[in-house]
């Protein structure tokens, strides 16, 4: 499986949707849902019966996932795009616009 661009911790900017322009921390991937939830982005209402977790129930806002498509990396406030190279016989990911290695 090829290594993924977009990884847990990551500070990303929403690209596509109802949610474009807004930017948060990546708090789960999964890889093989090619799915993302970003931090405060893709508010949903979730209805719960009342439960040991939450004895009074009702209504519960949180973070549902969103296509990894629809995302893009953000290094030092800027988007950009990711690719690979080699250093020190280790593949590491770089930001595209500054060269910079991310990890």
């Amino acid at each position: 499986m090829a290594t993924s661009k977009i990884k847990k911790g990551d500070n990303v900017k929403v690209i596509a949707g109802k949610n474009k322009g807004k930017e948060g921390k990546v708090t789960s991937f999964n890889p093989k849902k090619h799915k993302v939830v970003v931090e405060g982005v893709n508010m949903v209402t979730k209805h719960t019966k009342p439960s040991a977790g939450h004895p009074d129930g009702g209504l519960i806002q949180e973070e549902a996932a969103l296509d990894v498509s629809n995302v893009m990396l953000s290094v030092d406030g800027k988007t950009t795009r990711v690719g690979f190279r080699i250093e020190n016989d280790k593949k590491v990911r770089f930001a595209k616009k500054t060269g910079k290695a991310i990890d």
